[in-house]
């Protein structure tokens, strides 16, 4: 059977270990949210080798999960878990939840639930990184976003491209404490926050 695959995760790994290098490097456990294909896991895990990288995803996504966990193992790489936002989260702590291209898939109420879970499975100073295409109330979209943005909505208005402002106010609400909002290749960003609490 083929492994899935997304050439977006080809494209955008590298950029995005480049910054993981640096803001993950206290860290030691660390949970992904939505690990789709595995894409992210397998290439993260052995760059990162200090850590200890928990992949999950919905029960639906995970034979193609295991299909790239399985071709491209390492040591540092745990088995994947399922893992549904909006349902029961693990019990154990993570010094940093990190996910990829969910927030503007999930409904409003499921970006809420991520969030406020990533919080309280975090260790005390842990890290929330999130990435992928965002939008600003401080700027007009780039044209490639605003399709995407208006694309998600004509399949459901639930979907869209999230305002960093309001996952920044929802993440003060909860004690996490934005530390960075970096830009990425391809009209993306990878928005740093920390527990403090």
């Amino acid at each position: 059977m083929n492994k899935p695959f997304s050439l977006a995760c080809k494209n955008n790994q590298q950029p995005i270990l480049t910054e993981l290098l640096r803001i993950l490097r206290h860290c030691k456990t660390v949970l992904e949210i939505g690990s789709g294909t595995g894409q992210h896991a397998v290439w993260f895990a052995p760059n990162l080798p200090w850590l200890r990288w928990q992949p999950s995803d919905l029960s639906d996504k995970q034979v193609g999960l295991l299909q790239w966990l399985d071709d491209v193992p390492s040591k540092n790489l745990q088995r994947p878990i399922v893992l549904d936002v909006m349902a029961e989260w693990p019990s154990r702590k993570y010094d940093a939840v990190y996910s990829a291209n969910t927030t503007h898939i999930l409904p409003w109420e499921g970006v809420e639930a991520l969030m406020t879970g990533a919080f309280e499975i975090l260790n005390p100073k842990g890290i929330l990184c999130l990435y992928g295409p965002f939008k600003s109330g401080h700027k007009a979209l780039e044209p490639s976003n605003l399709n995407f943005d208006l694309s998600l909505k004509s399949t459901s208005v639930h979907r869209g491209l999230r305002e960093i402002e309001a996952l920044d106010g929802l993440a003060k609400k909860i004690d996490l404490l934005m530390l960075d909002d970096l830009k990425m290749p391809s009209h993306n960003r990878l928005l740093i926050w920390q527990k403090t609490s």
